[in-house]
Formats: C-alpha cells, structure tokens, sequence
C-alpha cells in the first residue's frame, strides 16, 4: 500500500477498504485487480508528479465523499439547461453516472447499439473492450478500472451511422458528498460513423461531488466520430476525465472540449493513439476559467504508424484569480515516418490575478517529418481595443467582442451550427464587463 497517503489522506483508506469488501463478495476480474494493485502502487498524484506539478489537488481530496452515488432522478431544470436549443438529437440521460435506458428522438438506426456498461461488460461479444490491456496505467485511471460501477456503452457495427448526433447529458446531483466513477466506453465498427455531444451538469450548493470518469474510445478502419465534450458543472463539483482514443487504419477523430466557469476543479487527459497508417485526428479545445477555478488540460497525441496527420488547438481565457494549465505531447516514434502534426496553446489573460502554465512538447524518433509547437501568452490588443472604440462601441462590448473572436477559431470547427451557437452564448453570458479581476 501506498503508507503516506493512506495515514495523510483517510479517503485513500476507504478506498482500499471498499476494493476488499467488492472482492469479498464477488472476485473480480483480473483487468481489475490488475488496476487496484495500480492504484495502490501510483496512490493519488501530487506535484511531485511530472504530470501533476502546477495541478495540486490535495485540498479537494481532503474533505469527506460516500463511495456511493445516491439513486435519484434528475432534475427537470438540469435536464433543461443542458439542452440544445435547435438541434435534432437523440438524447440519453444518465444520472450520476447510471443511464435508465431511455432514449428520446425516435428509434436508432440499425447497427446501433447502446447499452449500461455493467451490461456490455458480461456480454462476450464486446469482452475484448473490457480487458486488462485497456485497464488505465495512469493514477485516476487505474482507479476507475479497479472500482467503476457503470457507465454508458456505444457502438457501431460496420458500416452503421447516426443519421443525427447523440446527445448524452451527465448530470449528478445528491444532498451529500459523493464520489462516482462512470465508465463509458464507445466504438466505431469499419466504415462507421458516430457524432456524439456530451454535457456534464450538475446542481450548485454545499454537497462536494467528484467525477472521476473514463471513456475508452476505439475507431476501427475508415471510421469516423466527432465528440464534443461540453463542462459547465457548477463550482461544488471535482471533475477528473480521462479519454483514451485508439485508431485503426485511415480512421478519422475530431474532439472538441469546451470548459467554462464553474467546476471548482476540472482535469482533462485526452490521449489519442494513432496505431495504423493513415489514421488523421483533430483536437481542438477552449477554457474559460473564472473565480478561484483550476483547469488542468493534458493531451498526448500518439503517433505510431507511418502517413499520419494531427492538428491540435487549444485556447484559453482566463478571468480573476483562475489557473489554466495545458499540457501537449506530440510523440512520433521511429516507425512513423511521413508524419505531420501540428500543435499551437494560445491564452488571452484577462485578470492580473490569474496565471497560466502551458508546455507544449514535441518527441520525435523519425526522421522524415512535418511538425511544429507552440504557445503564446498575452492580453487584449490595445490596438484593436482602439480601434473598436473609435467607432463608436463601448469598452465593456469592445473587449467581449474580441473574446468571442478569439473563441472563434476553436467554435467555428463544430460541424452543429445549433452546438455552435449554444456554446457562443455560453461564453457571452460569462464575460464580464469588469476585466480587472
């Protein structure tokens, strides 16, 4: 055992004790053993880990949480909030991690198959999604492997499609602390295609709730899916969300995450693994922090196999006393010639009280490649600010309009006119007319 946290932290000894009381009644797996004894070895990260060094999140992990969700249904005012107005949508609902198993929007198209994780983990046809090899190496990983409950589980046969996007809405409320660790996992057959649109919101108030969720994705040949991931949880809620993306040959991954002010603590590991030749992924990210907010964004992109193409863009404006943080790695091994990746970390500081950390990294062990990095940090253009207000517009306006043209770059990529709009309405409504903070 992991000694120093278990005797600092007493919440990492209810942890190991609710792993031993699981596995008294019913042996587990041995993808989860394999991840306990994982966890057990990482412990909770601090900033002595490389990947956690401008992300301290032992205050959040020192108060108390239930190991158990409470079963409740969702509210109609968290449902309504995360809708979409104008779009034409399947929609599923899981509440504190568990999906009822109704859909609204009409019948799926046939090769679509949606079911509870707890479900499609004992079905032997999707058994290899579910083995020790995808289990999670990293510290919240391994803990959602050894001690997830449930989650939602998506596929596509061959040659299946959506012929309009699935909207999952995450909410998770209760009236205690809690900690709940869903486990998704989707998959996109040959030729496939999936759009899919998640929303994590949750109620406001005193119970403290933290997500530590997994989402395994795997693409297989000429495959395609678009995944947005939209966080506007409120302030009392810790959100770790870890997604691991695997693609096949001339498969195709679009990401976009979109993080506003709210969640008290937000880190995202987004890692892309591009395992076969011609395989093309696109991350694109934005973060709008506010208060005392910490966003953690961590993102590898993974190329493994000759004549492939990453593009990523991630953007950050921070307000008040809020902490951004990005971490990209390009990493291209020395098989993956004819690569090209591209990676670029722009921030606009608004608030002389909040900071940013950005370390792009380029690995490359090939020698016959296109790839480049980089990372700007800055504030708004006074020159542009001039410009705005000589014709006429007031600086509160001015300064929101050069804001939403920064944002720009990042929700002109979203392929839902309706899911642009929405999230352009978002960012509006949290810029503030003081920009002092």
């Amino acid at each position: 055992m992991n000694a120093l946290q278990e005797h600092t932290l007493p919440l990492y000894g209810k942890i190991v004790d609710k792993y031993h009381e699981l596995s008294a009644k019913d042996a587990p797996p041995l993808a989860r053993q394999s991840a306990f004894h994982k966890f057990q070895l990482l412990g909770f990260p601090t900033i002595k880990n490389e990947d956690w060094k401008y992300t301290n999140i032992t205050r959040f992990l020192k108060d108390e949480y239930a190991l158990e969700a409470p079963a409740v249904n969702a509210p109609a005012p968290l449902v309504a909030k995360a809708t979409i107005p104008g779009l034409e949508c399947y929609r599923l609902v899981l509440v504190n991690g568990t999906w009822n198993g109704e859909a609204v929007g009409g019948t799926l198209p046939k090769g679509i198959d949606i079911r509870r994780t707890s479900e499609a983990a004992k079905a032997p046809e999707y058994a290899g999604f579910f083995s020790n090899e995808f289990a999670g190496t990293q510290h919240f990983a391994a803990l959602n492997a050894a001690l997830y409950t449930d989650g939602l589980f998506i596929h596509a046969a061959p040659n299946a499609a959506l012929d309009k996007p699935l909207h999952i809405i995450h909410v998770y409320t209760g009236d205690r602390n809690f900690w709940v660790q869903p486990r998704h996992v989707w998959a996109a057959g040959r030729n496939a295609e999936l759009s899919i649109i998640e929303s994590t919101v949750s109620i406001s108030g005193e119970p403290f709730i933290w997500v530590n969720s997994f989402t395994g994705i795997f693409a297989h040949p000429d495959a395609k899916l678009d995944h947005v991931n939209l966080q506007i949880a409120a302030e009392n809620v810790r959100l770790i969300s870890h997604t691991s993306v695997h693609q096949k040959k001339q498969s195709l991954y679009n990401n976009y995450t979109f993080t506003l002010p709210g969640a008290g603590l937000v880190r995202n590991d987004l890692q892309a693994r591009l395992e076969e030749d011609h395989t093309e992924t696109h991350l694109y990210g934005l973060y709008l922090t506010a208060g005392d907010q910490l966003v953690d964004n961590h993102t590898l992109v993974d190329h493994q196999k000759p004549h492939c193409f990453s593009n990523e863009l991630y953007k950050g404006v921070l307000l008040e006393q809020s902490t951004g943080v990005f971490n990209g790695k390009v990493y291209v091994h020395r098989d993956a010639q004819k690569t090209n990746a591209f990676q670029q970390n722009n921030n606009l500081v608004i608030s002389k009280k909040a900071t940013i950390d950005s370390k792009p990294e380029l690995e490359i062990f090939a020698d016959d490649v296109k790839c480049s990095h980089g990372s700007t940090v800055g504030q708004f253009s006074e020159d542009a600010l001039f410009y705005l207000r000589a014709r006429g517009i007031g600086e509160a306006s001015a300064r929101a309009l050069l804001i939403n043209a920064f944002a720009f770059d990042i929700t002109d990529k979203i392929k839902h006119a309706p899911v642009a709009d929405y999230i352009n309405q978002l960012i509006s409504h949290h810029i503030p007319v003081n920009h002092a903070g």
